[in-house]
């Protein structure tokens, strides 16, 4: 179980993203209020919805005729009172005791951020809790769809972090007021150390479980791997505790793919792609395929990042590399990313690129840049 302080940063981390996160925990252990906290914290309106006591049109909206016969699908007055304010929490309390019905309409809100037909305004964030189907009155399991839109954070009890936060209450102001796009950029070494996983174990890209319990909670697809990846960033960037890192991410693809990707991202000692790129001429590299392909994502996000011509000409390098050791399957994708990205100054091809030229070619994917 997790500490509750790693839980309030994974919490707060994921509401300064606008990622949907759910809190799940028994009855009474504190859901509402830390939500309730971290919105004042924020200086957020927070409008709290009990999802047992609403109907599908509560969330997909009223059909309202209109005087020419067009049908319009109107929002609540919770929603219209968060579009006004343009940024808050949407609190969706106890949302296993909603059933199927009420579900299937929260879908389009929580994804498509979307009530009838207004669309909430990026500022505001979806903040949901829920007790497990077992110690909710009438519970329902979260369906599969549902399931995998959020985050899932299991809220713990933690007697000595209670006592604290009676006098002190929670210690969350740092992480709310930290900037989530701080100079050390860590997107393009996430994004390639996540590449590198998933070429490693392809069946972790999207593995639904066969029962509604696990289905209902965390699991690995495209879409939460996306979540986690961009929840990992911004835990770097805001050099949160390595506890709400690993929370974080499990709480997008569950405990056990999550904790398999930091042990292999530990385990390849990825290099800086800024410093491949300052020198690309005395890197090697790697010879295992998997970290090959890690270093190549890293290299290729990191130049797109910052395309000049002489990151661009390093990045080729780097990939004529994996060609010359035959490994031409593991850098295809990373050569033709780059020449769709050629900078418009690049003029003449340089050798690491013409290297490449009929490789490339046959495959469609050089395009030089047009006069």
């Amino acid at each position: 179980m997790a500490d509750q302080l790693a839980a309030v940063e994974c919490l707060t981390l994921a509401v300064r993203l606008k990622k949907p996160v759910l809190l799940w925990g028994a009855p009474g252990t504190g859901k509402t209020s830390v939500v309730q906290q971290l919105a004042e914290v924020l200086g957020l309106r927070i409008e709290t919805v009990i999802a047992s006591l609403r109907e599908p049109s509560d969330f997909a909206g009223l059909p309202i005729v209109n005087a020419g016969g067009s049908v319009s699908l109107a929002a609540p007055t919770w929603a219209t009172r968060l579009v006004d304010a343009g940024a808050g929490i949407l609190f969706l309390d106890e949302i296993t005791t909603a059933p199927p019905s009420v579900q299937a309409a929260l879908l389009r809100v929580v994804l498509e951020r979307v009530v009838g037909d207004v669309d909430l305004p990026v500022g505001i964030a979806v903040v949901a809790a829920a007790n497990p189907p077992d110690l909710a009155a009438g519970g329902w399991d979260l369906a599969a769809p549902l399931a995998n839109r959020f985050c899932h954070i299991d809220w713990p009890i933690d007697a000595a972090r209670y006592i604290e936060s009676l006098s002190a209450g929670w210690t969350m102001d740092a992480l709310a007021a930290s900037d989530p796009t701080g100079s050390n950029d860590a997107g393009p070494r996430v994004r390639g150390a996540l590449a590198g996983f998933l070429r490693s174990r392809p069946a972790l890209l999207h593995a639904m479980p066969n029962d509604a319990a696990n289905a209902g909670r965390a699991w690995p697809s495209p879409r939460t791997w996306d979540m986690a990846c961009e929840l990992w960033i911004a835990a770097e960037e805001l050099c949160v505790s390595e506890e709400a890192r690993l929370l974080a991410i499990s709480g997008c693809v569950g405990p056990g793919p999550a904790r398999e990707l930091l042990v292999w991202a530990t385990d390849a000692d990825l290099p800086d792609p800024e410093v491949i790129l300052a020198d690309a001429s005395q890197f090697r590299l790697p010879d295992r395929g998997d970290r090959q392909f890690a270093v190549l994502s890293a290299v290729t996000a990191a130049v797109i990042g910052n395309n000049t011509k002489e990151r661009w000409i390093a990045g080729f390098s780097v990939i004529e590399q994996a060609v010359e050791r035959g490994a031409a399957d593991v850098a295809a994708v990373a050569a033709r990313t780059l020449a769709e990205h050629a900078p418009a100054d690049l003029g003449a091809l340089p050798p690491s690129v013409t290297a490449l030229a009929p490789v490339l070619g046959r495959a469609g994917m050089l395009r030089r840049p047009s006069s």
